[in-house]
């Protein structure tokens, strides 16, 4: 009987170490969970309009905007392939549909820059168009370049 006991005792205590250590895992764990426990995806908004070049829709080519230094989000910048009458719908990669809120530089794809005799509409650190997307995002975005 005293030898049962002694496991009870022994099995007990195994117990409390075993809660010890893995409270200290949780706690830790917990910790280094970011603030709001999200998980990592940036806040995205929709940013969609239509490009113009002399007054008529561009095709055949892409639209970037490109983050400014001060943005909180610097991951891949936001793009759009242009539809048949110059539609986009910006989108972030990996995360879909959409950018974050900021200030960003819009850039067209080096073909297309070059194809309408525009090329620093290709360069980030060239391009005039300049855009800032609020929370509300930017439903009907025209940029038109002359």
């Amino acid at each position: 009987m005293v030898q049962g006991r002694d496991r009870a005792t022994s099995s007990s205590a195994q117990w409390r170490h075993f809660l010890n250590a893995s409270g200290g895992l949780m706690l830790w764990a917990l910790l280094m969970m970011p603030a709001g426990c999200s998980d990592g995806r940036p806040e995205l908004v929709k940013v969609a309009g239509k490009v113009l070049f002399q007054k008529q829709p561009l095709t055949a080519g892409s639209v970037s905007m490109i983050p400014a230094g001060e943005n909180d989000f610097q991951g891949d910048a936001p793009s759009s392939q242009l539809q048949l009458d110059g539609q986009f719908e910006m989108k972030t990669f990996p995360w879909g549909a959409g950018v974050t809120p900021g200030n960003y530089t819009v850039t067209l794809s080096a073909e297309l820059a070059n194809r309408i005799r525009r090329p620093d509409y290709a360069l980030a650190e060239k391009s005039p168009l300049k855009v800032t997307v609020t929370s509300e995002g930017i439903s009907n975005m025209e940029i038109v370049i002359p």
